[in-house]
């Protein structure tokens, strides 16, 4: 049974998702408050967080730059907001997705399950890795070191950067990105294809205004350069 931290100060809203989510066969834990929430993610570790932004004591941004770090499990945001400063800054410092309120709950299940499916355990059978120059990347550990050192990546990015170095020189569309890794068709507008692919560019040390290890291929989409890596 996965374990699901809901951090959301509304508490009619918050036990009316815990409900539902038990009923799909869920543990809920529910936190009304911010700053109990860091303490309890390195004690515990849930399978997934759902965070809402506003919230007391510590808001949600905050929370999130606090965990992330070291929690490499999905994070869903719950906003009120529907504005695109909103959704980019919470994809920015590391959220998988982000749901709007008022919720569908069939939506809200949907989301969680496509980002857990994205999160496979480590098995000892699985060990496929590719390596491009200094880049290694180890699919079954899920690690990722340039030059020797660890890259710490997200549970998403790592997904994606397997994605597009599983296809390197070979342009993959924002189309099919936004599909395998959001899990539902682009609809032209939304960013977090662009705002993942850029983090990752940072932390993997690509020229963010002329990248050259993964390459903006316009009205295309996004290629891995596999000889970027010496």
């Amino acid at each position: 049974m996965k374990h699901i931290l809901l951090v959301e100060d509304d508490a009619r809203l918050a036990n009316l998702i815990a409900h539902f989510l038990r009923q799909n066969n869920f543990k809920v834990t529910v936190i009304g408050r911010g700053d109990t929430v860091v303490d309890f993610v390195a004690t515990r570790e849930p399978d997934l967080i759902i965070l809402d932004i506003m919230l007391p004591h510590m808001d949600g941004f905050s929370i999130m730059r606090a965990i992330r770090p070291t929690f490499h499990y999905p994070i869903l945001f719950l906003t009120a907001k529907d504005s695109d400063f909103d959704h980019v800054r919470g994809l920015e410092i590391g959220a998988d997705d982000y749901i709007i309120k008022p919720i569908e709950p069939h939506v809200l299940l949907a989301r969680i399950n496509t980002a857990l499916r994205r999160v496979k355990p480590m098995e000892s059978s699985e060990c496929d890795e590719i390596v491009y120059g200094q880049l290694s990347i180890n699919k079954g550990a899920r690690s990722v070191a340039l030059a020797q050192k660890t890259i710490e990546l997200t549970s998403h990015e790592f997904e994606l950067l397997w994605l597009l170095a599983s296809h390197a020189g070979e342009v993959q569309s924002r189309d099919y990105i936004h599909q395998k890794m959001i899990g539902r068709e682009y609809d032209g507008f939304d960013r977090s294809v662009d705002v993942r692919v850029s983090r990752l560019r940072k932390k993997l040390g690509d020229d963010i205004q002329s990248p050259t290890r993964i390459i903006t291929v316009w009205g295309k989409g996004y290629v891995l350069s596999p000889t970027a890596w010496a």
